[in-house]
């Protein structure tokens, strides 16, 4: 557990990118992008020296980053695209000619980035983290500058050498590091979740506050937007497992049984689907916290405006909670598949979308807390095994499995007394952490067991 207060921004949680995946699109394509703005601050000695770029990609971004569509991501984060901006048409159109050379600006000079520049390095490599990415910038094919990356999931990145460098943290008003911490500080303020968190997300980024809900705002429309989309879009999905769309199916069905008692479940199946399948499609979602699990919150705040009615400021306020699970998640375990497996990813996307459900109910911080545990203690384990290294199967359906554990991990932390929970959030993070320690890499993200290869059919 790191020994400092959360400093993770909201938006640093929920952001806007392509998918197909956080960890091996999205913080892939930022350090490549930090590495382009590190190059061009070189001495002109050292620049007009240069002719190329090397990148190689270890661990699983070695494995199956192809399915994932890493190699496009480094290019295009060298070519200066940053994901919120990024046309996920003109992503995919990146490495389809492989004859086709890619021109670098670095100052006053380009230097060629090639397909064959960019390798899949499947030896091991001794490095911190799971997923790394060393980018050289090289003369007659020797570095003359290099920089190491680590993609931690989440679209969070790490450079080498920085490894502790963390926002600071001396101005939050009300520092945590765990759901005990956090529930202490809300008692002796008397403060309710979403002010505690708002309070610091201020503090945090220097925003005033109604800036910061402008934004929840905005975040909650661009996952609405990737659900709605998801629901109009037919077809197969790109790979060659060549896997159909089933979205906007099970949307008709569920507008066919809206009397029936199945109609809730379809709706909130089909809502989760349509933002997975746009994600695995490579469209603009949000990470929450991950793009593999970008169907989860989605889905269930679509379902929360559409059916139930919530306003903005109850969804913000769900989002709040939402946040908070994350963070916790993310500082004392990992929300990395190549860490953690999928209960890093959807497991984690489940006890939020929980905490989310129970907070917008107007339920108390414990009965938050219950959901969320919940939601983790029921995908303790789970392996991240995608078929082919696309974020299809599994991971689609599991989206939606995600989240109607969540529904049910909300209706059972609010039929009793939450009080009566025998096991904490903090210690199920605490197991969390301790499975996806012991949990074979074949089991990572690295699609080298499970239904990776039971499934080869496909």
């Amino acid at each position: 557990m790191n020994n400092s207060p959360i400093t993770t921004s909201i938006f640093d949680l929920f952001k806007v990118g392509p998918g197909p995946s956080s960890s091996h699109t999205i913080g892939p394509m930022k350090a490549a992008f930090d590495f382009l703005q590190r190059i061009r601050q070189l001495p002109e000695s050292i620049r007009q020296e240069a002719n190329a770029i090397q990148v190689h990609l270890y661990g699983s971004l070695s494995a199956t980053g192809k399915g994932h569509g890493t190699d496009r991501a480094v290019v295009a984060g060298l070519l200066g695209w940053q994901p919120e901006s990024t046309d996920p048409v003109a992503l995919l159109a990146l490495l389809k000619d492989p004859t086709t050379s890619y021109p670098v600006q670095i100052g006053e000079k380009t230097v060629a980035l090639k397909p064959e520049h960019i390798h899949f390095e499947r030896k091991k490599y001794d490095s911190p983290f799971a997923n790394t990415v060393v980018f050289e910038l090289t003369s007659g094919g020797k570095p003359v500058f290099s920089e190491e990356y680590y993609s931690i999931g989440g679209g969070f990145i790490v450079r080498k050498g920085e490894e502790t460098a963390e926002p600071s943290s001396a101005n939050l008003p009300y520092p945590y590091q765990t759901m005990k911490e956090l529930k202490n500080q809300l008692t002796v303020h008397a403060l309710t979740l979403e002010q505690l968190m708002l309070a610091n997300e201020m503090a945090l980024t220097g925003r005033p506050a109604k800036e910061i809900n402008q934004r929840i705002d905005l975040i909650m429309d661009f996952m609405h937007k990737a659900v709605r989309r998801g629901l109009r879009h037919t077809g197969t999905l790109p790979g060659s497992i060549k896997l159909r769309r089933k979205a906007p199916v099970l949307y008709q069905q569920a507008r066919g049984l809206v009397q029936s008692s199945d109609s809730f479940l379809i709706f909130l199946n089909a809502y989760c689907l349509a933002a997975s399948e746009e994600n695995a499609a490579g469209g603009i979602v949000v990470t929450a916290p991950t793009s593999g699990a970008s169907g989860v919150i989605p889905g269930l705040t679509y379902l929360a405006r559409h059916h139930f009615h919530y306003d903005k400021a109850t969804l913000r306020k769900g989002m709040w909670a939402a946040a908070a699970v994350g963070f916790l998640v993310k500082h004392n375990a990992s929300i990395s598949g190549a860490e953690m497996g999928c209960m890093g990813e959807i497991g984690t996307a489940s006890a939020m979308g929980a905490a989310f459900l129970t907070y917008c109910a107007g339920k108390p911080i414990e009965a938050v807390e219950a959901a969320a545990e919940i939601g983790i203690e029921h995908h303790l384990g789970m392996t991240c095994d995608p078929i082919g290294g696309y974020v299809q199967i599994p991971c689609i359906e599991r989206n939606a499995m995600g989240a109607v554990k969540a529904y049910n991990a909300f209706l059972l932390a609010t039929a009793g007394t939450p009080a009566n929970q025998k096991i904490s959030l903090d210690a199920v993070i605490k197991v969390m952490k301790a499975t996806g320690r012991d949990m074979s890499t074949k089991y990572k993200e690295t699609s080298e067991a499970g239904l990776a290869l039971s499934a080869t059919e496909c």
